[in-house]
């Protein structure tokens, strides 16, 4: 007589009829947002655009009343003459004001204390016609420490001619290079990175101003550059 024995129960899940995603046979719960949070959903959702687009409006005029610089930047109307004007009485000297056709924009001209180095100075800013910079200082107190200071410790690496004078040319090396004088009771220093050819223009403008203006008696304890 044959024992009859009970089939063995398949676990939950494994049976031909479930498939993927399928618990016990019951097909997945898909969630359902109730009508009135979607509508609270969508409101914020507009809401938020809406704020997007008012401050959008309300900063277009300013964009649009303050349009970007040009490429040849902001120019500062500095007059270099009325500046030296005013600085004559206290620098003891007429101060030197180039003339080189507005083909050199001066970007800065002012008279400096010297409250630091104990040299006071004449100084103006040039923007070349090849757009790069040459700075001028003159001042009837220079000093060889100041000198160096000034020209940045380079050395001296010849000589150039320019408004009939001979100017010591010094050179960094790396670009930057300065033509030196002594002239007239005073020392002018042309410093940059422009091109010789720029500082020649300038410094024969600069020698035609010194010509035009009185001469200085330098006291004894000041000394001008060799």
């Amino acid at each position: 007589m044959q024992e009859k024995t009970s089939p063995t129960p398949e676990p939950a899940g494994s049976g031909s009829n479930n498939g993927p995603g399928v618990q016990g046979g019951q097909p997945p719960v898909k969630p359902v947002i109730p009508a009135a949070a979607a509508k609270r959903a969508n409101a914020s959702v507009i809401g938020m655009i809406i704020a997007l687009a008012v401050s959008i409006a309300a900063f277009l005029p300013i964009v649009l009343m303050n349009p970007s610089p040009k490429n040849d930047g902001y120019r500062p109307d500095i007059d270099v003459s009325a500046a030296a004007r005013n600085a004559t009485d206290v620098a003891g000297f007429t101060p030197v004001a180039p003339d080189t056709g507005n083909t050199f924009r001066p970007n800065y001209a002012r008279w400096e204390a010297g409250t630091g180095s104990g040299v006071p100075s004449w100084d103006v800013g040039y923007i070349t016609p090849k757009q790069s910079f040459i700075g001028l200082i003159q001042t009837r107190a220079a000093n060889p420490t100041w000198l160096l200071q000034q020209t940045e410790n380079a050395p001296v690496t010849g000589s150039r001619n320019a408004g009939g004078q001979e100017w010591e040319l010094r050179d960094t090396g790396k670009g930057e290079k300065s033509m030196v004088l002594a002239y007239r009771g005073t020392t002018v220093i042309l410093s940059g990175a422009a091109q010789l050819d720029e500082f020649a223009t300038l410094a024969d403008a600069v020698v035609k101003s010194m010509d035009s203006n009185p001469a200085v008696t330098v006291s004894p304890s000041a000394t001008t550059a060799p």
